[in-house]
């Protein structure tokens, strides 16, 4: 590995798969095909000239629709798979998580089947021995281990192969789709395992089709559409990427059944499904660092392209906890016409101090699906400082740590 920051480097990777078309036992036959260049398989591709990297204490998240290439590409990083062209590159320890209870044994006891899957893993028995008290008080089976597997309820198979995944002491770890595992006591310690390990400085790649978990914990992520990179680094870019690209397939799918309904043969009215609000724009009116006792106010600019009901909504977040403190999502007035719209928004911010905050604004339609969204670029920054205060006034000085009550105001300026 050249950059000594770097976790996981993947260059140039392509992945294919042949599937047969037809199917001979005859040696003439398979010579007669192969002269006149029928193969008799053809090749899927699923990942196309892959690049990107992870660096070392990432939390970084993969995310694609189903059939995007995500598990074949966990797999190559794994090497479980051997890519036809790229390289991946590995430094450090790396456990991988792809499938919950790969490995498990029903017919040998729960300490017999950590003890397995740790040697799986690539560990030695005394890492194992190690590692086996933590695993075992995560799952909670301490009075269950010598029991074989075959009696545990699901469940239980679940936690138990969570937590020896997670409590690996790796210095890489992959998960595909496990947010959902264990019932809703389980899924809060590991809520507090995730946000103590992207603390930890240690490697993680996730895999998932939540884009709240992406957004909560990964510091970046990659988006994989059709095996191709779309989206790359800021992980609220990427999930709203997603989230965006989810809503035209939905819109343009509901579209192309009403059109068949309708045994309409207009291609280009399909066409117009692809996009129904662009050229999104965030501009701050007021400047970038302001007290407790000015007003905040931005612009909010965007194009309908179709006559539908379209409004803005935005966040205010702070960027050192990444949590949101100020939002406004009761916009009232949506438009409901095609054209260029143009709306103000004022509010005051005298609740928090000493406090970097991120704009970020999308726009929804009727039922509250992402039309459109303002990507990482085009989030202003704004800074509240206080004036008024003694250095020595510790406690004054400290931001708030709540939710402000919403207090702002939209006014339409053109439509």
């Amino acid at each position: 590995m050249t950059e000594k920051n770097i976790a996981v480097k993947i260059e140039h990777v392509s992945k294919y798969f042949r599937l047969p078309t037809e199917h001979t036992h005859s040696l003439r036959t398979a010579m007669v095909n192969r002269f006149k260049g029928i193969k008799g398989y053809r090749e899927q591709h699923v990942l196309r000239d892959i690049s990107f990297e992870v660096e070392k204490g990432d939390f970084f998240g993969i995310v694609g629709r189903n059939g995007s290439g995500k598990s074949t590409l966990l797999k190559i990083i794994s090497q479980i798979y051997v890519p036809e062209k790229g390289t991946v590159e590995i430094d450090g320890k790396l456990v991988s998580f792809i499938e919950l209870g790969v490995g498990f044994n029903p017919e040998l006891t729960g300490r017999e089947n950590v003890y397995m899957n740790g040697a799986m893993l690539g560990f030695t028995t005394e890492e194992v021995d190690a590692m086996y008290d933590d695993i075992v008080e995560f799952a909670e089976l301490k009075d269950f281990m010598n029991q074989k597997l075959k009696n545990y309820s699901s469940g239980m198979q679940v936690r138990l192969a969570f937590s020896v995944a997670i409590k690996a002491q790796g210095d890489i770890l992959i998960l595909d789709e496990v947010l959902a595992v264990g019932d809703e006591a389980f899924q809060r310690k590991c809520n507090d395992y995730f946000m103590e390990r992207k603390k930890s400085g240690k490697t993680t790649i996730l895999v998932t089709h939540d884009m709240g978990a992406v957004k909560k914990y990964c510091n970046r992520a990659v988006l994989i559409e059709n095996g191709l990179v779309k989206a790359y680094g800021d992980p609220s870019d990427v999930a709203n990427q997603y989230s965006l690209d989810n809503t035209v397939v939905s819109v343009a799918t509901d579209k192309e059944n009403t059109d068949q309904s309708e045994e309409s043969n207009d291609e280009a009215s399909q066409e117009k499904t692809t996009f129904l609000v662009d050229n999104l724009k965030v501009k701050l009116l007021s400047p970038v660092k302001v007290t407790q006792n000015d007003q905040v106010e931005f612009e909010i600019s965007y194009d309908v392209l179709e006559d539908i009901e379209a409004h803005p909504v935005f966040s205010m977040t702070d960027i050192d906890r990444n949590i949101w403190i100020y939002n406004d999502n009761a916009y009232d007035t949506p438009t409901k016409t095609k054209g260029h719209k143009v709306l103000r928004y004022s509010c005051s911010l005298a609740a928090v101090n000493d406090i970097k905050l991120k704009l970020q604004v999308t726009i929804l339609g009727k039922y509250r699906e992402m039309l459109a969204y303002a990507n990482s670029e085009n989030a202003p920054i704004i800074m509240v400082t206080r004036s008024d205060i003694e250095k020595e006034d510790f406690s004054a000085m400290d931001s708030a740590a709540g939710l402000i009550r919403r207090n702002g105001s939209w006014r339409i300026t053109e439509k």
